[in-house]
This record gives C-alpha cells, structure tokens and sequence, in this order.
C-alpha cells in the first residue's frame, strides 16, 4: 500500500520513505518490553504519523517488504534496488528513506551503495527499541533520516541511528541492545544530525570498483533471478581452525549440486591471517574454481599487502560486505556481454 501526506506534490520536493520491517516496526505486549517483541508489524506508512517534514518537503510511504532483517534475503535487496532505482530518477525527489531491522543493515546499505552508487541520498535507518515501548527510539530516527535525505549536497548510502551518520562502507553492528548500536571503525561516521541539520565531518560515500565488485553492475543484478545470484559463504579462521568446512563445500561441488558455492570469503585474524590448514584448503577451493577473499575479523583497520600473501583480500571490508562485494563481481562475470 502507497500512501502519501500530502497529494499535493507537484511543486515540492519528495522523500521516498521505503519501509522493509525490523524493530522500528515490531509490537510488544508491555510497552516496559524492549526485547520480546514481534518485529515487522507495523506499516511504513504509520511509522510517519506525527513527523513533520521539513519546509518545502512531501513525504511519499511505499511498503517494499516486512520481515525481521535477520531473515534478509536477495529477493528483497532486488526489490528495494530497484525501486530506488525508479525513484532516484524522478525530479521532484530530493532523496529517499528506508526503514530497516538494524541486524544486517550494514548489508543492505553496502549492497545498495555496490549497485547504485546514487548521486542523490539514500538513508538507511532504524531502531533498537519496538515502536511500542515507554521511549521508542524509531520516531527520531526517522525524523533525522528525514532531514538528512532533504539535505542541500547529501549522496550517497549511508545509514543514520542515534544522531549518527555513518557511511555505508563503514557502517558496523556493534553492540547487541544500546540505542547507539553502530560505529564506523577507524574512519568514523560522515556526522552528526542536530536538531534537523547535518553537522558534516567527511566526504559522502563513494564506491570505488575495487570495492563494489562493479560499477555499473545494477542492470545485470535486476535482470538475473535473485535465486540464481552467486551463492558465497563465509568461512571463520580461529584457534584450531581446519579445512573441513571448504573441503565440504568443494564435495558439493563435485556432486553437482545444483547451487554449488562460486564463492568463499575467509573470515581471517589480524592482517588477513589464515590457521594454515584453512589456508591449504581455500587454495585447493581456489584451484577448483571458487572464488576465494580474505577479509579481516577485526572491527578497525583493513588489511595490508604482504609479500607473501597466496590470497587476494578485500581490503577495509568486513566478512559481511566481503561477501556481497565478491557475489557481485561474480553475478556481472556471469552476466551476458
């Protein structure tokens, strides 16, 4: 269901407002109850009442999914790229919003920032707390993603929670229940939102090709069946670590099952350092095909060539956006030329 606050729209600008669920939308039964709610439960289009947008500004609600983000799957990152993609090129919108759960927001802001490298904003944002508690924190939220998306010179995917705004390259889940849950390493946030105005510390993002996977790539990923998109998995070194879990994956290979790892990306120690047997395995892996990239565990930091490295790595990416960059370079591989 679309709904719009105002139908009078022509002569102003628009926010697109694109809710998917999550805890900003979630129901408890006790308003004292922060944890045992239901998430994705209330409509976007609720979650804007009693929000004023700023002068000059239309506010335009478009439901694209409601589900817990946990449960995040290809076919609604489809979905919202490509109704970014219509909005992001109609004249009168000024930039678009989208409510998300906050557990694999950091995912979703870097795939939309892989594929769409906008020009205009795009704000992720979110809540810690249900929209039924004593103080629910998704109304300012919301409130600031508001008026950073209607912000003079503002591109980009970033994401926006508790005043903070962090760029979607960096943006990092780090704390399981405070309401100022994420950080963004060593290359902190791009600023701060006071009072419905940007306080700017950094440039907006960008997405370099080394770390999108493609530039350009967002064609290819709405022609292909998400069910189809290159299946990429995560594979963890730590004390003790083996082959066992790649060598698996390459007998999947080997049988001809039908969505058969393209891809491994190694949760590595330190300065992408391997246990040695995962690293003997990931390069059988490699010699069989499958795409192998190293990423580090580490919260701050990216990882520095060595001379010795056998292993590409991803640079600054963590595990999580690793693996979308790598999906990415193989899904526009793969696409027809």
């Amino acid at each position: 269901m679309v709904t719009t606050t105002d139908p009078s729209c022509a002569t102003t600008r628009r926010i697109i407002v694109l809710g998917t669920g999550g805890t900003i939308a979630g129901r408890a039964s006790a308003p004292g109850d922060n944890i045992g709610y239901t998430a994705a439960e209330v409509d976007v289009s609720d979650l804007l009442q009693g929000i004023d947008a700023p002068p000059g500004v239309t506010l335009f609600a478009e439901q694209v999914a409601q589900l817990d983000s946990k449960d995040m799957g290809f076919a609604v990152w489809q979905a919202l790229a490509q109704r970014c993609s219509h909005w992001l090129v109609q004249a009168d919108v000024a930039g678009i919003v989208i409510t998300h759960g906050t557990d694999t927001l950091e995912e979703t802001a870097y795939f939309l920032q892989a594929v769409l490298a906008p020009a205009k904003p795009v704000v992720l944002t979110c809540a810690m707390r249900p929209a039924t508690a004593l103080a629910p924190d998704g109304p300012q939220n919301v409130r600031d993603a508001i008026c950073l998306a209607a912000t003079a010179g503002a591109r980009g995917v970033t994401a926006l929670c508790a005043g903070t705004v962090h760029s979607a390259l960096d943006v990092q889940k780090v704390h399981t229940y405070r309401l100022d849950a994420f950080a963004s390493g060593d290359a902190g946030p791009v600023g701060y939102m006071e009072e419905g105005t940007l306080r700017a510390l950094r440039d907006w993002p960008s997405t370099p090709q080394e770390q999108a996977g493609a530039a350009g790539a967002l064609a290819a990923v709405i022609a292909q069946d998400p069910t189809r998109w290159p299946r990429v998995e995560i594979v963890t070194s730590h004390a003790g670590a083996g082959g066992g879990l790649v060598d698996a994956l390459l007998r999947e290979r080997a049988t001809g099952e039908a969505r058969a790892v393209q891809g491994v990306v190694l949760a590595a120690t330190g300065n992408g350092t391997l246990h040695e047997a995962l690293e003997a395995a990931a390069s059988r892996a490699e010699a069989a095909g499958v795409a192998v990239l190293r990423a580090t565990r580490c919260t701050q930091g990216r990882i520095l060539p060595t001379p010795h490295a056998n292993l590409r790595d991803a640079g600054a990416l963590s595990p999580v956006k690793a693996r979308i960059a790598l999906m990415l370079e193989l899904l526009v591989q793969a696409a027809p030329r």
